[in-house]
C-alpha cells in the first residue's frame, strides 16, 4: 500500500467515524425529538458513511466531492431546514459538516498533489 493510498483511507475512516457521530448525536446531543435537525443528522450521516465506505473500497474522485459537498450541506442544513435555534443541533451539524468536508478537501489536493511528489 502505498503512502498515499495509506493517508486516503486514513481519511475515509475518520469520514466514516463523523458519520457514525452524526448518525448518533441526536439521541446524545438530546435533540432526537427535533424533526428536521435529527432526520438530516441520520440521512446526512448515513450518506457519508455510504460515500466513505465506497471510497475505501475502492478510491474515486467523484467521491470525496460527493463528502466534500455532503460536508457542506450539513454545516449550512441548519439555516436551511430551519432549526439554527437549536444549539447543540447547530454545533453538531457545523462542526462535523466542516470536518467531513475538510477530510474531502484535503484528499483531493493530495490526489491533485501527492504528498510525496512535493518531497522530490
Amino acid at each position: 500500500m502505498t503512502e498515499l493510498t495509506w493517508r486516503q483511507n486514513a481519511i475515509d475512516i475518520a469520514s466514516l467515524f463523523f458519520a457514525a457521530v452524526l448518525c448518533m448525536a441526536p439521541s446524545m446531543f438530546g435533540f432526537a425529538t427535533d424533526q428536521p435537525a435529527a432526520s438530516n443528522a441520520w440521512l446526512s450521516g448515513l450518506a457519508i458513511a455510504v460515500v466513505s465506505l465506497m471510497a475505501l473500497l475502492k478510491f474515486a474522485m467523484w467521491e470525496e466531492w460527493i463528502n466534500l459537498a455532503l460536508g457542506l450541506w450539513v454545516a449550512v442544513s441548519p439555516l436551511v431546514l430551519g432549526f439554527a435555534a437549536r444549539d447543540e443541533a447547530v454545533w453538531v451539524h457545523v462542526v462535523v459538516g466542516l470536518i467531513v468536508a475538510g477530510l474531502a478537501a484535503v484528499a483531493l489536493w493530495w490526489k491533485a498533489e501527492p504528498p510525496h511528489a512535493a518531497a522530490h
